[in-house]
């Protein structure tokens, strides 16, 4: 049995405390009318960065509902011990959604402006199934390289199934940039596949995986997105480490 590598230097258990407090203060009361999105740490929780970048990529203004990370359901959810479905979670004009790919169809109906999949039917199919891929496969990868933006662990020991689905997704990037053009997987248009496949690119500049040029690009321009900036410096700024991502697997 492997061993994860730890977190960043951990804090006392009152600064703890504290942090936890600041994150649920964050959580205000809105009008039934208003949007909103719910979301857990931007440090460690994937799937809460897929639905805001889904959210900001459609153009829609929402105000965020943090809930704390020390809440026994939400740590649960990070630490991949459940299937909660309790974030993201959008509501919108009295309707509440959640599930990623739930959340990237509806906003696609009510944003079609933002283009969230491409015009082209081939093109849109090519788009809905390697999301689709994204949000069902991989776990090997999400068990052994769990999101964690103020971490960097550089020759991080990358044992074979994950490497497997390190491969994989590499692929389907180089196929997406060769067929569609780049510098998004799908032309010039940010897609729901790249809010999709944004967490991935965390977590290849997190444990240092050796990537080849085309790859390597893509990460880079992700990364570089304003969206994305805005993201992590949130979750660099979060007072809270998690203990138990000291898990095995």
């Amino acid at each position: 049995m492997a061993t994860l590598a730890k977190a960043p230097a951990k804090k006392a258990a009152a600064k703890k405390s504290a942090g936890s407090a600041t994150v649920a203060k964050s959580v205000k009361a809105s009008p039934v009318s208003a949007t909103t999105l719910t979301i857990t740490s931007k440090n460690y929780s994937s799937w809460s960065l897929r639905g805001w970048l889904l959210t900001r990529f459609a153009g829609l203004p929402f105000e965020e509902h943090v809930l704390p990370p020390d809440d026994p359901s939400t740590r649960a959810e990070i630490l991949l011990l459940s299937s909660s479905i309790l974030v993201p979670c959008l509501n919108h004009n009295g309707i509440s959604v959640w599930d990623t790919l739930a959340i990237a169809e509806y906003l696609n109906e009510v944003c079609p402006d933002a283009k969230l999949l491409p015009a082209d039917a081939k093109a849109r199919a090519h788009c809905r199934a390697i999301s689709g891929e994204m949000h069902s496969g991989f776990s090997a990868l999400r068990s052994s390289l769990p999101m964690n933006l103020r971490g960097h662990f550089p020759k991080f020991k990358i044992w074979s199934r994950a490497q497997a689905d390190i491969d994989r997704i590499t692929a389907i990037w180089r196929d997406c940039i060769e067929t569609y053009g780049g510098p998004f997987l799908f032309g010039k248009q940010r897609t729901i596949a790249d809010a999709m496949y944004a967490p991935v690119c965390t977590r290849f500049a997190t444990y240092d995986v050796p990537l080849d040029k085309v790859c390597q690009a893509y990460c880079e321009l992700m990364l570089g997105q304003p969206e994305m900036k805005e993201w992590i410096k949130g979750a660099k700024s979060e007072p809270i480490d998690i203990d138990e991502l000291d898990v095995e697997f």
